[in-house]
């Protein structure tokens, strides 16, 4: 059976977009990007919201010779993972295996889980709650960028509750700080 992993940067006050919807000051750097690359390699399936998707869409045709080793790395991951996008707004999806549904089937999330032998990442704040509720979200990872925005997208929904177990902990170079959680099930 696959697992169900989180993982996003945060804000130090709990946000992964500031009140303007933008998320700059989470960018990271070459150091993040080859250790994000890492903890999300052993994933074979993305689950996506549209913003996220709308975010991530960038790294189907981005050309590779642009980009830093790193990100380069990253994007030849995306290519090769499926993804499947939540939305009810999208019409379609434009990047290569990609599926769309209008909403999230916590069923079928669990079927998807109980069938893979890989882990499954899971995208965007609210969707990551959607799953936590469901009791479907195995791991919780965060990277802390040293800034309070003050308002905005949140981490995860207000009011969701989850007890949570230190499994990692690592601290970049530029003060972005990882940790990484088991959810304590029951």
């Amino acid at each position: 059976m696959g697992s169900l992993i989180y993982f996003n940067s945060a804000s130090l006050d709990g946000y992964i977009a500031g009140p303007d919807g933008r998320w700059t000051w989470a960018t990271p750097d070459a150091e993040i990007h080859s250790f994000v690359n890492r903890l999300l390699a052993p994933a074979r399936t993305h689950l996506y919201g549209r913003k996220v998707y709308d975010v991530m869409k960038v790294w189907d045709d981005i050309p590779l010779d642009d980009l830093p080793p790193a990100e380069r790395e990253f994007a030849l991951q995306w290519r090769d993972v499926d993804k499947i996008v939540y939305s009810r707004r999208l019409g379609a999806v434009t990047t290569r295996r990609t599926e769309l549904r209008s909403t999230f089937d916590a069923d079928e999330a669990r079927r998807l889980k109980d069938a893979s032998a890989a882990t499954l990442a899971i995208g965007g704040g609210q969707l990551a709650s959607v799953a936590a509720r469901a009791g479907l979200l195995d791991a919780v990872h965060v990277v802390f960028c040293p800034v309070v925005v003050g308002g905005g997208i949140r981490f995860l929904d207000e009011g969701l509750r989850l007890d949570l177990e230190l499994t990692d902990e690592r601290r970049f170079e530029n003060g972005f700080v990882y940790l990484g959680y088991r959810v304590r099930q029951g």
